[in-house]
């Protein structure tokens, strides 16, 4: 792994790197899972479906049994999430440093989660100004670990990805920015396997947000 590089641009995964959002988002799936008749889940279980967007998470969660019900689930899901987002959600301890530690780069989310329930988060937590651009799954062929995202901030922002890095906690975040030529910067302390993540050979990794503070 690469020591200490100068990034010009860096990209930001959401939920597991800069976001500690798993208890709303789990609290969202039982209250729709509630609503539907269907069978809670544990918050452990709901957890590991998280990372792929709402529509992987909520199949995953409703299983064979709501299969049927799945266009319900996902109306359902977004009236609670919307009123659970920033329940408990937050940054993670060190993150508003690493951030600030930054200012004079240009940042940006780019992440798997919708473009409503990302802002609606980010306003909530009053972070617009912290950001050069926030950037959601629109559709499928966004989802990383396509690179479609990371090219299209890439264009928005006039940037080089030679001078890129993604942070990410998953595989999907390596995949996305090896795929778009850009570096990648593995987190341990999010929802990814670090195991997994650490086998795709990324070119940094911090096992603490703090740990970002040195790197770029």
């Amino acid at each position: 792994m690469m020591s200490r590089w100068n990034a010009q641009l860096l990209l930001f995964d959401f939920d597991g790197t800069l976001i500690d959002s798993k208890l709303d988002i789990a609290t969202s799936v039982n209250l729709t899972l509630a609503e539907l008749g269907l069978p809670q889940r544990s918050l452990e279980e709901i957890y590991g479906f998280v990372g792929d967007g709402v529509k992987r998470l909520l199949r995953l969660s409703i299983g064979d049994e709501g299969e049927g019900r799945f266009e319900a689930a996902l109306e359902i899901f977004r009236s609670h999430y919307l009123a659970h987002c920033v329940k408990t959600t937050k940054f993670y301890p060190g993150i508003a440093e690493v951030l600030r530690h930054y200012g004079g780069r240009k940042k940006a989310i780019v992440t798997n989660k919708s473009p409503e329930y990302t802002q609606c988060i980010v306003d909530g937590l009053g972070a617009n100004s912290l950001f050069d651009a926030v950037v959601g799954a629109r559709d499928v062929a966004d989802l990383k670990p396509e690179p479609a995202m990371l090219h299209r901030i890439l264009a928005d922002l006039g940037e080089d990805p030679d001078r890129t890095v993604m942070i990410g906690d998953s595989t999907n975040d390596v995949r996305a920015a090896q795929a778009a030529g850009v570096k990648a910067c593995a987190v341990g302390y999010g929802y990814g396997n670090r195991e997994k993540v650490l086998a795709l050979q990324p070119d940094f990794y911090c096992q603490r947000p703090e740990d970002l503070l040195n790197l770029f």
